[in-house]
């Protein structure tokens, strides 16, 4: 797959990149997407969530009344959880909802995202973006220039640049991240993929390396 390497002003800069088809030429598999992103996800939840049960709440554990001949039903102590502020019969605990995944089950996900957006075309490779200093206002210009502003996008770097990362993280839609770093919930969560020439050089000589 050729695709053309752009300059920071959105105009073809003559030069090509060949992304590899290992990576952004399979037939994506939708299912192991689905288990990546939900794997992804599920890993962010605290599972903290925690209620009383009738051993935890405050309450004198002296019975009520006698156990017969009230005409009435058997309670027990105040704690029972059909009182208000009793006790609660099969609340939430405190759990991990973080499973696990197969590695090559996690890069074919991986790789079938990238194949996804380039079958939509979602792909642009612009070349090293250098600044001197944090420019989020020059950062905002050359995404309008590569026609991805109103987009939601994700920059991939080849390298830690601070000056970038510093220039993107209080632009709306606009995020950038590591290529050792990409995981399939942020592909999929992006409409359009920046990639820098040189992470584009990479997946070229890497191939199927670059995304284990």
């Amino acid at each position: 797959m050729q695709v053309d390497v752009l300059n920071i002003k959105g105009q073809k800069t003559g030069r090509t990149v060949e992304l590899p088809a290992e990576i952004f030429g399979i037939e994506p598999n939708d299912h192991v997407i689905y288990l990546a992103v939900k794997q992804y996800l599920a890993a962010g939840r605290q599972g903290t969530h925690k209620v009383k049960t009738r051993a935890e709440v405050q309450g004198a554990s002296r019975k009520l009344h006698k156990q017969k001949g009230t005409g009435g039903s058997r309670k027990g102590n105040i704690r029972n959880p059909l009182y208000k502020g009793g006790g609660t019969i099969f609340g939430p605990k405190p759990h991990a909802y973080d499973f696990k995944l197969n590695r090559k089950v996690k890069d074919l996900a991986k790789i079938s995202a990238l194949s996804h957006k380039a079958k939509e075309n979602a792909i642009v490779i612009v070349e090293d973006i250098q600044l001197e200093a944090p420019r989020t206002k020059q950062v905002v210009e050359v995404m309008k220039n590569l026609k991805v502003a109103d987009k939601k996008t994700l920059v991939i770097l080849p390298e830690c640049n601070d000056n970038l990362y510093l220039s993107t993280r209080n632009v709306p839609n606009l995020d950038s991240t590591l290529l050792s770093d990409i995981n399939t919930y942020e592909i999929m969560n992006a409409d359009v993929l920046v990639l820098t020439e040189n992470t584009a050089k990479i997946f070229a000589e890497n191939e199927t390396e670059t995304v284990a």
